[in-house]
């Protein structure tokens, strides 16, 4: 059963961006009675003194001060009130020492700027909205910034880009702290997908249509039911009746991913899945996931994951 995931403290302050603190919340401070184990314990911690508005006219009122993240597992920076606006040095000091001690500080959108100023993304790779990485990159020269990806995980520091991406950065956190099939189960409830891959790209020109008409739609399918098969990006291609080449640029262009690593993402998923839920060796979930060696996926797993597979199942497992 998993143990208790600690305080998730969620700044507010004067400005706030009303989307981005509601994925906050819905995610870390909502009750989830559907749950036989602790959920997080969550509390708002003003930034300013006095009234706090938010976008769209909404009063604020914080459990606390910057006092709550002494005590913080997890520290979320719910985008800024302007990336150029100064970040006050009480909230500087606050975030390196939770940092110091531990804790995980996640920031969505142009909050990332606020964990800029603090310094502690100095020699880290890290996103945020593409509108504004090239700016992030310039000032703050010492950070490696990623302007394609939809969240980076760097440890103890996790930022995201645009706004809807702060949810699959959230629930990317959820899936560190209790697996995959509790992240998913989250995700039913905001009646949305399963979360997406960090490494997908922002800007989609050609989303996938979701509708069984849709050639890449079908083909995903296709492959989502034959994932113990060792498919490559030609028997995609072949199944969509397309060349290699033509359905390698469409895929790409609709999934902000290459098929190479889609596949990867759906095995690895599908592994985590039997990790949880079965008894099966790693030798016959490798077998049921496509990997032509235990040695490969192993490999794979430990990459994208973190962890190997043995020690992801002792944490996970529910079988």
């Amino acid at each position: 059963m998993p143990t208790s995931p600690g305080l998730v403290t969620i700044l507010a302050y004067d400005g706030l961006c009303t989307f981005e603190f509601g994925i906050a919340v819905e995610i870390f401070g909502l009750a989830r009675p559907e749950f036989d184990f602790p959920w997080y314990d969550h509390a708002i911690a003003a930034v300013d003194q006095g009234p706090m508005r938010a976008m769209g006219g909404i009063q604020v009122m914080a459990d606390g001060g910057l006092e709550l993240l002494a005590a913080a597992r997890t520290i979320v920076i719910p985008g800024w009130r302007d990336r150029n606006a100064p970040v006050p040095p009480a909230l500087i000091e606050a975030l390196r020492q939770a940092h110091a001690r531990g804790a995980r500080l996640l920031s969505i959108c142009s909050g990332v700027f606020v964990l800029a100023a603090s310094g502690l993304l100095d020699g880290h790779r890290a996103t945020t909205h593409w509108r504004y990485a090239a700016e992030l990159a310039q000032r703050f020269p010492a950070i490696e910034v990623d302007p394609d990806v939809l969240y980076v995980d760097a440890g103890q520091l996790i930022t995201s880009a645009g706004s809807a991406a702060g949810i699959d950065a959230c629930l990317h956190l959820v899936t560190r702290d209790f697996g995959t099939q509790i992240a998913n189960a989250v995700a039913r409830r905001l009646v949305m997908s399963p979360q997406r891959t960090g490494g997908q790209a922002q800007f989609i020109p050609t989303p996938v249509s979701p509708t069984p008409r849709s050639d890449l739609s079908r083909v995903m399918q296709w492959a989502r039911e034959r994932l113990h098969e060792p498919l490559e990006v030609r028997d995609l291609a072949s199944e969509a009746a397309m060349s290699e080449r033509t359905f390698l640029r469409r895929f790409t262009e609709a999934s902000g991913q290459s098929p190479k690593a889609w596949l990867q993402h759906e095995r690895l998923a599908r592994a985590r899945e039997l990790l949880e839920s079965t008894h099966q060796h790693t030798e016959q979930i490798a077998q049921r996931c496509g990997y032509r060696s235990v040695e490969s996926f192993r490999v794979a797993f430990r990459s994208v994951v973190g962890v190997p597979p043995s020690v992801y199942r002792e944490r996970f497992g529910r079988g």
